[in-house]
């Protein structure tokens, strides 16, 4: 690592300077509580008028302000004094460069991601804070997949939350209304024991697109759970499967080994109904694994490579999807995800 930023100019702004801090350690899956201290930071001094933060940083009163402290005040006065914080410096030397050796050509093709997630669910950031983010890493969309409420633990939306959540995202759109950018409405809902999707069929209705995804039974004896998948996947609003095996191969989560199901018959029942599989890009899950995404790719299905990203900076995950699908060799053209707006909305609500 270099020494740091001291003596390098930076021209950016206190804010941009805590904002790309707490992307660069969430895109390297640092702890939640080191990153919100940055975020917190730059959320206190963004309404502030430029002289009150100059001021604070003359007079040595930043930390007095809520949700700032020693190391964000650093970052602060460094940025407002024209000089590149160390920490800035730091991070963007160790964890700044590509993710990835290879799967750049296709990462450089694909227009959006169909899996997000905000702080209505489990996510760690306002739903503008993803939308911002998407727009600075060149999105022309993002489909918000907030859980479906039986999904407790990750704070699921009922039907009236959701209900909620799309007028948000309608303002959300309206004020970014020029950007070359639209946040689309989804969800990523739970497939039931039975096959059934855990939302009401109004509510799917309303939706840009539907990510479906297996959270409860994993361990489901083999038939019950490929009958379970192919129910979901006949369902003609599932648009998506979500991370199909479930496994976990690293993370502070540990390990958890896939899901047993006849991955054939599922895959082609997922190419015979326009259903994509998710090639889903969190280096914990590397989901489905090789030979599955090898089946799928033989079996004609559609693809979408996604990040699932909780935090912002997780939504440059995509160059590890992106990396795994080249090694295969799929062909661009059957990741929905390269397709324009137009051509993706219309092939979810056809």
């Amino acid at each position: 690592m270099s020494e740091g930023g001291k003596g390098r100019e930076y021209h950016h702004g206190p804010v941009a300077a805590l904002r790309r801090i707490a992307f660069l350690l969430e895109r390297a899956r640092e702890d939640t509580y080191k990153v919100k201290a940055f975020r917190g930071a730059a959320a206190t001094i963004l309404p502030m008028p430029e002289a009150d933060v100059v001021a604070a940083v003359e007079g040595g009163t930043l930390t007095d302000l809520p949700g700032i402290g020693a190391s964000s005040a650093s970052v602060i006065a460094d940025a407002v004094r024209g000089v590149l914080p160390d920490r800035l410096a730091g991070l963007e030397e160790e964890h700044g460069g590509p993710l990835t050796t290879g799967g750049h050509q296709l990462r450089a093709a694909l227009r959006g991601d169909l899996h997000s997630h905000s702080d209505w669910s489990d996510g760690g950031s306002p739903i503008e804070e993803m939308a911002f983010t998407a727009i600075e890493l060149g999105h022309e969309y993002l489909v918000l997949t907030d859980h479906s409420p039986r999904l407790t633990v990750a704070h699921g939306l009922s039907a009236e939350r959701l209900a909620r959540q799309l007028g948000v995202v309608d303002a959300v759109n309206q004020h970014l209304a020029g950007a070359g950018f639209t946040l689309l409405k989804g969800i990523e809902v739970d497939i039931l024991d039975d096959g059934g999707l855990d939302q009401t069929d109004e509510m799917l209705a309303r939706l840009d697109l539907r990510v479906a995804s297996v959270h409860s039974k994993l361990k489901m004896e083999p038939d019950a759970m490929t009958r379970r998948m192919i129910g979901a996947i006949r369902n003609p609003r599932m648009n998506v499967l979500g991370h199909c095996t479930g496994r976990l191969v690293t993370g502070n989560r540990g390990q958890r080994p896939p899901s047993q199901f006849d991955a054939r018959a599922v895959f082609e029942a997922c190419a015979e109904h326009g259903v994509a599989v998710e090639i889903n890009s969190r280096p914990e899950r590397r989901d489905p694994p090789t030979k599955l995404l090898e089946l799928a790719r033989d079996a004609g299905c559609l693809f979408s490579i996604d990040s699932d990203a909780h935090a912002p900076g997780q939504l440059d995950f995509l160059g590890y999807g992106c990396e795994r699908a080249e090694q295969v060799g799929i062909d661009a053209e059957r990741v929905v995800n390269t397709w324009s707006r137009e051509r993706l909305l219309a092939w979810a609500n056809g």
